[in-house]
């Protein structure tokens, strides 16, 4: 028996296509989430003088360089200061505070970090695949602002599995 004809060769490991899955920028992220319901006066009612002491006693630990889904799980109406206090209050202890319905905040982290921290050299002159079939939480939204980051500096641009792609972009040769 030869073993070179027995020998599995992984074509896509060696194509040297880059894959984006961006499941991966959310998953090691801690969250949290931060009712605002629970700073009212019966969950509903917005006084500034009781939200203030509220706000002052509340525990900023469970929101330690946490991406924190803030929100109101009530029909109160709340005035755009309090939405000021509230990040006042979280400022230097979150790492990042969203106005997002808990559901939504995956979301909001894959788009913070496409937007803040993909770093586009690590793409540069790459041929790069997107990866897809994924969290339904990975909106489209998602998958327009990460090709909007990254057409500027690759090869080529793809959406899919390493196994089954979608091309979307293809450097003109020069």
């Amino acid at each position: 028996m030869d073993t070179n004809e027995d020998l599995i060769i992984n074509k896509v490991a060696q194509s040297g296509i880059l894959t984006l899955d961006m499941q991966d920028l959310a998953a090691a992220a801690s969250t949290a989430v931060l009712d605002l319901a629970t700073l009212l006066e019966e969950e509903f009612i917005l006084r500034e003088k009781r939200f203030r002491e509220k706000l002052e006693q509340l525990d900023t630990a469970p929101y330690q360089n946490a991406y924190v889904a803030v929100y109101c799980s009530t029909d109160a109406i709340i005035q755009p200061w309090a939405w000021m206090l509230l990040m006042q209050k979280l400022q230097g202890t979150a790492a990042q505070a969203f106005l997002c319905h808990p559901d939504e905040l995956r979301t909001r982290i894959v788009l913070h970090k496409i937007e803040r921290e993909l770093n586009t050299a690590d793409y540069n002159d790459a041929r790069v695949i997107i990866k897809g079939c994924g969290a339904a939480w990975v909106t489209p939204e998602c998958y327009l602002q990460a090709t909007q980051k990254l057409l500027p500096v690759v090869k080529s641009l793809m959406y899919g599995e390493p196994c089954s792609t979608v091309p979307v972009y293809k450097k003109k040769k020069q």
